[in-house]
């Protein structure tokens, strides 16, 4: 029920004061020398009662709103779609076992799987599979979400250069993980995007990369 101290009209019961009673029909000069009919008191009233009805609805909509927003109603939602990944929980802890391999350029990358194919030819167009991570974790780009591998031409600048020079020593059917530096990433950087984080200006970036295949290269004309 709304407080009496917001609406100071509503406590009117039938009388003003121990000296002026309010009956319907007739009227009474108060102090102020207003006079104030019973039937408008009593008009007055029944607005009230609205406004209070409306205000105790506005108080009632507002408590939903509350709930439907609050931690526990969200918590019991459905969980969060989690994001597919190259290297699950048993990848990475092999990968800690790996050695790492520091290039000239200060690009690192660790082998999660050593392919068999044939490795891609400066200029030819290869298609991979990738994730692409801050070094937290967080994923802000992956073609498994979009579930088409990704074909570009290696080593002519279409990607970033760290992503270029990784996967120009790898085979088809390996896996790798890239640790770019800032100066091998994203000169720019990149802006946040609904649950992405943002990448800073020459900020250091994770690839997982996995060379699917080299369209147009086959395993003879790798060996000729």
């Amino acid at each position: 029920m709304a407080s009496a101290s917001l609406f100071p009209l509503g406590s009117f019961s039938g009388t003003l004061s121990s000296n002026y009673q309010i009956t319907r029909g007739r009227s009474r000069r108060m102090r102020l020398g207003i006079d104030i009919k019973a039937s408008q008191i009593v008009g007055c009233e029944g607005e009230l009662s609205l406004v209070n009805r409306r205000v105790v609805i506005g108080l009632s909509l507002s408590a939903s709103s509350l709930l439907l927003h609050s931690p526990n109603v969200e918590s019991a939602g459905l969980p969060p779609q989690e994001i597919p990944k190259l290297c699950d929980e048993s990848c990475e802890k092999e990968l800690e076992n790996v050695p790492m391999v520091t290039t000239e350029s200060g690009l690192q990358y660790k082998d999660i799987k050593v392919g068999s194919g044939p490795t891609p030819p400066i200029g030819y167009q290869v298609a991979a599979n990738y994730v692409a991570m801050v070094p937290s974790g967080q994923v802000f780009d992956s073609s498994l979400e979009k579930r088409q591998v990704y074909i570009f031409r290696v080593g002519s600048g279409q990607v970033v250069k760290g992503l270029d020079e990784g996967i120009l020593s790898m085979k088809v059917g390996g896996k790798r993980r890239l640790y770019v530096p800032g100066s091998l990433a994203f000169p720019k950087g990149l802006t946040s995007a609904p649950g992405r984080p943002r990448v800073a200006p020459n900020s250091p970036v994770v690839f997982d990369v996995s060379l699917e295949y080299i369209p147009g290269l086959d395993y003879d004309d790798e060996q000729e």
